[in-house]
């Protein structure tokens, strides 16, 4: 019959750790708590009295609460669909600089 090989999750439908297609509220509300603690180490950062260029780079950057929705929970990819992709999609979900405006 089949000899050797059974079929399992894998061999019948590939992957089987996927990735949802949306954000759910808990891990939207875990991207807005890591957004405020990089808020609160970079506002700590600037009372401390150090400067450097990446603190004047980061203190350009909006604190959460001044981001709109779109760049919370998207980044800019310029191989997706409309040039946005969800932050669950993407490895590394820490604050990365957005891409100039088009």
């Amino acid at each position: 019959m089949f000899g050797a090989f059974r079929p399992s999750h894998v061999n019948l439908s590939g992957l089987l750790w996927k990735t949802p297609w949306k954000l759910s509220p808990t891990r939207k509300a875990n991207a807005r708590a890591r957004l405020k603690k990089v808020d609160a180490v970079i506002e700590a950062v600037r009372a401390s009295g150090v400067q450097c260029g990446s603190l004047t780079q980061a203190l350009e950057l909006p604190k959460e609460h001044e981001m709109p929705a779109r760049d919370k929970y998207t980044i800019f990819s310029p191989n997706a669909k409309g040039y946005r992709k969800g932050i669950h999609k993407v490895p590394k979900w820490t604050r990365v600089r957005a891409a100039p405006s088009l």
